[in-house]
């Protein structure tokens, strides 16, 4: 029974039932693929096990983030707009949204210049900085990246953020207050006609920041190249769940006088714990999401280890070479892992292992810009060299020799034999000299 049921199942999401009734079923059949992956990679508990994490990292890091973001403000006379919106912010939680929000801006009150001194202030300018790169890293699994920036890229971008990034909100909600504060504006809302538009857009203008911030988010975080448009779905999406998330926690709040009576002093503490949690979770679903409408080939096959031949690694090793090194002679945009993956027409999630070990061998390298170099003179690169990463590299031994056969033994020694003939001492400036001829 569970076996056909997972069949229909399959089938109907998988399938071409629902695409034959047109547009709609088109939409509804992307839908149930997205909801389908999604589910999937939920249930295999990676996206969860993140979110914990990022929940513990969170704990350590929200009172220097807010120091720092408050230092910023209190200098430009406007920390008092932030510390309003932090209220909203935490509107879900009800009675207990104020009293986190009021002991988090007492905390940050109490952190001045003769705190920030010294050991103190290097600790806070490092948990500051772990929780964006605890975000980044999130990010990076949900879109097959293997490589982060590098370190420079991570402080300067990293201090952008956390400097620009609460005066850019401030600056945002001064600008909608002064937009409603128009009196054009002003009568519009009270018109007949366009009342009942803004009454609505104002109900919707939270979710649109919310859907804003993680938008950015998704395009800025990974360090790969994410299109707007997969960036918006992943935001939009993220924004709807998230404002359906918190009224359904604002209401579960509201109905749990048991749960607060049990749990006494606690409460407080689970309550914000489980938000938390809630919010990471959400942020890295309408991740997962950005990334599979920018890759829908994932979608069926989620996050699967790859699993190639030793014909395929061998021919994959050697075509990354040769590109590599014509790129090299003939200058132009790059080779990284994501134009391998589109002139190989191969995901980059099993190029990575492969150039990981040709990089762990010198025979590649990575300039500034995180494009592939090779590792020496092309002349010193013998193909032998190339083809022994992935048919040697990454045996983990055993304490005795194993004992071979004396046919298998000598089977196995003549095929050696019979590729070091083939090859000989061909390089790969050989081989990309008979590419030219």
């Amino acid at each position: 029974m569970i076996g056909y049921l997972n069949n229909q199942i399959d089938q109907l999401v998988w399938g071409d039932r629902l695409l034959k009734y047109g547009l709609p079923g088109r939409i509804l059949t992307g839908v149930l693929r997205n909801l389908y992956a999604v589910l999937r990679d939920i249930v295999s508990g990676q996206l969860t096990l993140r979110s914990m994490s990022l929940v513990y990292t969170t704990l350590l890091s929200i009172v220097p983030l807010m120091a720092f973001s408050f230092s910023v403000l209190k200098g430009l006379g406007v920390h008092k707009e932030l510390e309003s919106r932090l209220y909203a912010v935490l509107a879900p939680l009800g009675d207990k949204g104020v009293e986190i929000t009021d002991q988090l801006m007492t905390l940050v009150d109490n952190v001045n210049g003769s705190v920030l001194g010294g050991i103190g202030l290097a600790f806070f300018i490092y948990t500051a900085i772990s929780m964006v790169q605890k975000i980044e890293e999130s990010f990076n699994y949900v879109w097959y990246v293997t490589k982060p920036r590098n370190f420079a890229r991570r402080f300067t971008e990293y201090m952008f953020v956390l400097l620009i990034g609460p005066l850019a909100i401030v600056l945002a909600i001064g600008a909608i207050a002064t937009v409603q504060n128009e009196s054009a504006v002003q009568w519009l809302s009270q018109s007949t006609f366009f009342g009942p538009f803004f009454a609505a857009t104002s109900r919707l203008t939270p979710y649109l920041v919310i859907s804003g911030v993680f938008t950015f988010l998704y395009a800025y975080m990974p360090n790969t190249k994410v299109n707007f448009r997969a960036a918006l779905v992943g935001g939009l999406a993220g924004g709807i769940l998230w404002a359906t998330i918190g009224m359904a926690f604002a209401a579960f709040i509201a109905n749990s006088a048991r749960t607060q009576a049990i749990y006494a002093s606690f409460a407080i503490a689970i309550t914000t714990l489980i938000w938390l949690y809630l919010n990471w979770l959400i942020l890295l679903i309408g991740a997962q999401i950005a990334f599979y409408f920018q890759n829908p080939a994932y979608l069926r096959i989620g996050r699967r280890e790859p699993r190639l031949s030793n014909e395929m690694r061998e021919r994959l090793a050697l075509n990354i070479m040769l590109l590599v090194g014509k790129e090299f002679r003939e200058p132009g945009p790059g080779v990284n892992l994501l134009s391998l993956g589109r002139v190989l027409k191969i995901p980059t999630i099993t190029l990575a292992p492969i150039a990981a070990g040709l990089e762990s061998n010198g025979l590649l390298t990575t300039n500034e810009m995180e494009n592939f170099l090779p590792g020496r003179e092309m002349s010193r690169i013998k193909l032998t060299d190339i083809l022994s990463v992935v048919r040697h590299d990454g045996e983990t031994g055993s304490h005795r020799d194993p004992e071979w056969h004396s046919a298998i033994d000598a089977l196995g020694g003549a095929l050696d034999a019979a590729v070091a003939r083939t090859l000989a001492d061909q390089t790969l400036s050989d081989l990309l000299d008979e590419q030219t001829a």
